[in-house]
């Protein structure tokens, strides 16, 4: 590992335990379970995108240095942001040691709420009104919708999202900001 600057090796590290199986957040291929998901935020800094590992190096605003793997198109995407970049990784607590990626975002990267289709396949992305602040809520309305391509964007202009494999929807509960976000998987 000589080949990283000082520091980095921790996360490079991180990262290898990471493919290895240790219980650190990641993106993960397989099915999901029936009971509700809980869906979930880290909020960072980006410190290093690999390509060769497929992984992004994070640290947390608690302190935590996190990797997280991805398809090689995602990881492409990433490396267009530099290290110190703000960023929030989005996503499903499947079980006790499974996390499921839905976005990787980048605030304050563009001026509107951009999302960008990394998923491979057309998703739905929903978008809509807080209730009382809150996203996620039942009587939220009214919801709006966009198709996006394998490789497309949207933009959203209300204060609530989600997206959903197409043909299936969702409920939009994940609150929306200013920059640029990858979806990286969508849920029912």
């Amino acid at each position: 590992m000589g080949q990283y600057p000082s520091g980095a090796s921790f996360g490079m590290a991180s990262l290898l335990a990471l493919f290895l199986g240790a219980a650190t957040p990641r993106a993960a291929a397989q099915a999901s379970p029936d009971p509700p998901r809980t869906f979930k935020s880290v909020y960072g800094k980006l410190e290093s995108v690999d390509p060769s590992l497929n992984g992004v190096v994070m640290r947390s605003d608690a302190g935590e240095r996190l990797a997280w793997r991805f398809e090689k198109a995602v990881i492409a995407e990433a490396a267009r942001f530099k290290p110190g970049d703000s960023m929030i990784v989005i996503y499903r607590q499947l079980s006790p040691n499974e996390k499921r990626v839905t976005a990787l975002a980048f605030p304050g990267t563009a001026s509107t709420a951009i999302y960008v289709n990394m998923t491979g396949a057309r998703v739905v992305l929903r978008s809509g009104p807080a209730v009382s602040g809150a996203c996620g809520q039942p009587t939220a309305g009214p919801v709006h919708e966009s198709t996006i391509p394998s490789g497309g964007l949207a933009e959203v202009m209300e204060a609530c999202w989600c997206c959903a494999p197409s043909g299936d929807t969702c409920t939009p509960g994940n609150e929306s900001g200013l920059g640029r976000a990858l979806l990286v998987q969508c849920f029912k």
